[in-house]
């Protein structure tokens, strides 16, 4: 059924999957296989059933209660979730991935909080991973604590343990980004149009910790729109069109020179295996900045949100974060200032060579004004005004994303200039971004 999905026949790979739960419920291993598959699918609620019912199977494996709690945090289960990773804790104590998803389910308090125990636990750590998923869970305690000092520490130490696991080249990624911009031109992109008043999908996109789940939120609370989140449907509808490449700088040649029409109906007949019933789709991929060109000439009736934020506060917000896979930039100073100054450079080519495609919202803007920033989003999206959409943390669908937790609350001012705290740590980022001619 991965090859189905894979595959873009999703709807059948759901039917198959339907048809086979009831015959799992005794399997606890097979359980968990289907809920992977759901969660690939974006089937968030027949995901939580399926690991729901494999850790009531199997209540003393602490992957499966993790699952668990992982589709607890997509489905807004945040208590839930809290009690799931505890019990996680209680049966494997060196589930390091198990501290740091805990750590980022709520802020933590003087009365409650586990430095303690992760003091403890970094103690015994014995492998760099370990060691640093647990000082990323104990810095994001320290600063809900107020302790900035010693969260950068932490902080410090748990990023330079990453990076030291990584073979990455941040030269690679910027390279390609070059590529891109040379391969996109103003004579290429003079092919693009866009359809006026178009109700096709919506692309939200940007840096990673932006502000891209926020609006994503904001938007899928109007009755109108859904968002599928974020999902890899239009890199893997380009690779299937375009067809085999010998390595990235081949794939974005050919990419410029294939059949757009063919990519479009490729994508959309990728969004529509999904069976979603909204008139309007979403997809929250914050990486699709590298794929504008491609949207722009290949979907016509497409949407481009661009969310952006103070360069700053987006780098903290990417170092403070440990993904599970993706943003390999993060976690050196050094790359993280490459990377951010490429993508604005990026951006700025896509902005001269679409001129008015891009929907464009400030992170910041937002925040000091919802109301205001959401009617201007909306009408520039073709939707009318719903007061919903104002009520987003109400938003009951599922989000899994790095700020799954954070945008279950209303919009909050915290995280302005809080890089701010940090500066003199921060110091390596900001002389780089400077030195790019950023703020």
């Amino acid at each position: 059924m991965r090859a189905l999905v894979h595959a873009g026949r999703r709807a059948e790979a759901d039917q198959r999957l339907l048809a086979l739960e009831p015959q799992l419920q005794g399997d606890a291993r097979g359980l968990q296989a289907a809920g992977e598959i759901f969660l690939a699918n974006a089937r968030f609620s027949e995901a939580l059933r399926c690991y729901r019912r494999a850790a009531e199977l199997a209540p003393a494996d602490p992957g499966a209660v993790y699952n668990l709690a992982s589709a607890l945090v997509a489905t807004g289960d945040l208590a839930g979730a809290e009690a799931a990773f505890d019990q996680v804790i209680a049966l494997d104590p060196t589930d390091a991935d198990a501290f740091y998803n805990r750590a980022t389910l709520r802020r933590w308090t003087p009365a409650e909080n586990h430095v303690a125990a992760l003091e403890a636990a970094i103690a015994r750590a014995r492998h760099p991973a370990a060691e640093a998923a647990l000082c990323y869970a104990l810095a994001k305690e320290l600063e809900d604590l107020g302790r900035h000092d010693a969260s950068w520490t932490w902080l410090a130490r748990g990023a330079a343990r990453r990076r030291g696991q990584l073979s990455y080249r941040v030269e690679a990624d910027l390279e390609t980004m070059s590529q891109i911009a040379a391969a996109f031109d103003a004579s290429v992109m003079a092919g693009a149009n866009s359809i006026p008043g178009s109700t096709g999908p919506i692309f939200v996109l940007g840096l990673p910790r932006s502000g891209t789940t926020l609006v994503d939120r904001i938007l899928s609370a109007h009755p109108q729109v859904e968002s599928l989140g974020e999902i890899s449907d239009f890199a893997l509808s380009l690779m299937r069109t375009v067809g085999p490449a010998s390595g990235k700088g081949d794939l974005v040649a050919r990419s410029a020179k294939m059949d757009f029409g063919a990519l479009g109906q490729a994508y959309l007949d990728s969004l529509s295996s999904y069976g979603r019933a909204a008139p309007r789709l979403i997809d929250k991929t914050p990486a699709n900045y590298l794929y504008i060109g491609l949207i722009a000439l290949s979907l016509p009736q497409a949407r481009i949100v661009h969310v952006r934020r103070d360069p700053m506060d987006n780098g903290y917000a990417l170092l403070k974060t440990l993904f599970r896979t993706g943003c390999p930039y993060s976690y050196s100073q050094s790359d993280l200032g490459a990377y951010i100054g490429a993508y604005h450079r990026l951006m700025d080519h896509w902005r001269t060579v679409l001129p008015g495609r891009l929907v464009e919202i400030d992170y910041e803007a937002l925040v000091e004004d919802q109301e205001g920033e959401s009617r201007r989003l909306l009408a520039d999206l073709n939707l009318d005004w719903d007061p919903a959409c104002l009520d987003f943390h109400a938003n009951p669908a599922p989000a899994a994303t790095a700020s799954a937790a954070q945008v279950r609350r209303p919009i909050y001012r915290d995280s302005l200039t809080l890089w701010r705290r940090y500066e003199a740590g921060l110091a390596p980022l900001s002389e780089s971004l400077r030195a790019q001619g950023l703020p």
